[in-house]
């Protein structure tokens, strides 16, 4: 079975696949629909990128009524970045599903918001477990009528802390519900938390896609580090690239110094704000910067389609962080590349990744005596307005008022991302100050705004 049309989906759903051009199913959703619309368990390893969030997706909105009352549906995901993603996904999959309300509870917000949107409960949770727990000590949160649980990126969940967390809100879920587990590696909690929640799952193992990512190994000793990448982003001179650190004080410090190089980067830790953090990852994924630089914990729920290149500034501490890495490029079968820097006394950490990799890891040189090539501007400047979903500004209302008679060409016009009190749209860098003449004398929905530009 490789077409969605052969499964037992609702018209609405498949609607809707259609309406997204999705006929084909990869692997994963392949392997893993037809017993997940069955009922059964589920534990299924597929690495970031392979589909996996439309495949659970499909499987719990197949489950739920929207006229019922309560929560139906638990997804459970390590960061707010990815449990956002989830959302979007979800919401798309269920757009002519009347009346579906799909919610994100996630920590780094206040909680009333969170409580009074609990007077009214959703169809669909998903969040982090964390803001969950929280939201059920407090009463708000109740799982009486939960048929689906889902845990999205299990294994980094269980990296994170939250083993209790997901004990806890499990515990108080039906026992007759379904229970879908997804993650990119298998260690041995995956195997405990699916003995311990699960009833006879069915096993799922996806062959890893990593074959489509070449990866190179330099060695480079930390006074180097820097240098190193800029030199190989140059010659690359991807349009953009991900740069993993091992320590917050490593990324601010290779950002500053890609910086100093002429390098459009913007780093991404633990240290960020929310509002700084939005706006680190709305850049990155509108095409107005071209490097981040980011720890393995900020970077959780990143996706970016057709990102060409990841970079290891330093070697993870195991492979399967070192796999979650270089999963972030090669997605949907698209070429990939992963670099990695290795100080000497890094080189056991190359060891299980070798084993991973079933051969020895390939190393070339890098000629550090020689310059960089100037990096070349990202495609894209990002404009911010002040107004946002609250003020109901909509995507369309954007592009109307930058295009028409002596306006920008919708081709000039980028991704545009809207929160509750902000807007950011992508402009061609050419086209960037006459958006912003255009925004600043003209109207928005009828009404003037503020426009300025980030970065």
């Amino acid at each position: 079975m490789t077409d969605f049309a052969q499964l037992p989906l609702s018209p609405a759903l498949l609607q809707a696949l259609a309406s997204l051009d999705y006929t084909a199913m990869t692997p994963v959703q392949a392997a893993s629909l037809p017993p997940m619309l069955a009922g059964r368990d589920v534990t299924a390893q597929a690495r970031t990128g392979s589909g996996k969030t439309a495949a659970f997706g499909l499987a719990l909105l197949s489950r739920v009524d929207p006229a019922a009352a309560g929560v139906q549906s638990l997804v459970l995901c390590p960061t707010r970045e990815l449990a956002d993603q989830v959302a979007r996904e979800l919401r798309r999959l269920g757009r002519l599903m009347p009346n579906l309300k799909v919610s994100v509870f996630c920590g780094g917000v206040p909680l009333r918001p969170h409580l009074a949107s609990l007077v009214h409960p959703p169809a669909v949770v998903v969040g982090t477990p964390g803001r969950i727990q929280e939201l059920m000590d407090e009463g708000a949160l109740r799982l009486d009528a939960l048929r689906v649980a889902v845990l999205d990126e299990a294994d980094r969940m269980l990296d994170m802390g939250f083993a209790d967390a997901i004990a806890g809100i499990l515990g108080q879920a039906p026992a007759d519900r379904q229970t879908l587990l997804f993650s990119a590696t298998f260690p041995e909690g995956i195997a405990a938390l699916g003995a311990r929640f699960q009833r006879e799952p069915e096993r799922i193992v996806v062959e890893d896609e990593a074959a489509a990512i070449e990866q190179r190994f330099y060695e480079v000793e930390p006074p180097r580090k820097a240098d190193a990448i800029a030199l190989l982003l140059g010659d690359l001179a991807p349009p953009s690239a991900l740069v993993f650190c091992n320590t917050r004080r490593d990324v601010q410090q290779l950002c500053d110094a890609l910086q100093d190089r002429g390098f459009a980067a913007l780093a991404l830790h633990g240290d960020l704000d929310q509002r700084d953090r939005d706006e680190v990852l709305v850049r990155f994924a509108n095409g107005s910067c071209s490097v981040l630089v980011a720890t393995d914990v900020a970077a959780r729920g990143i996706d970016i389609a057709g990102l060409p290149v990841v970079v290891s500034h330093g070697l993870a501490s195991d492979a399967d962080i070192h796999t979650h890495r270089i999963g972030r490029t090669g997605r949907a079968g698209q070429p990939g590349l992963a670099l990695a820097l290795v100080a000497n006394e890094e080189r056991r950490r190359i060891i299980p990744i070798e084993e991973r990799l079933g051969q020895a890891a390939r190393f070339e040189r890098i000629d550090l005596s020689r310059k960089p090539a100037r990096p070349r501007p990202p495609a894209m400047q990002t404009l911010v307005i002040d107004a946002g979903r609250t003020d109901k500004l909509r995507p369309g209302d954007v592009v109307g008022a930058l295009t028409g008679p002596g306006g920008l060409e919708v081709g000039a016009i980028g991704k545009i991302a809207g929160y509750p009190t902000r807007t950011y749209v992508a402009i061609e860098r050419s086209q960037a100050q006459k958006a912003m003449d255009r925004l600043r004398t003209g109207k928005v929905k009828g009404r003037s705004v503020r426009v300025r530009k980030l970065g």
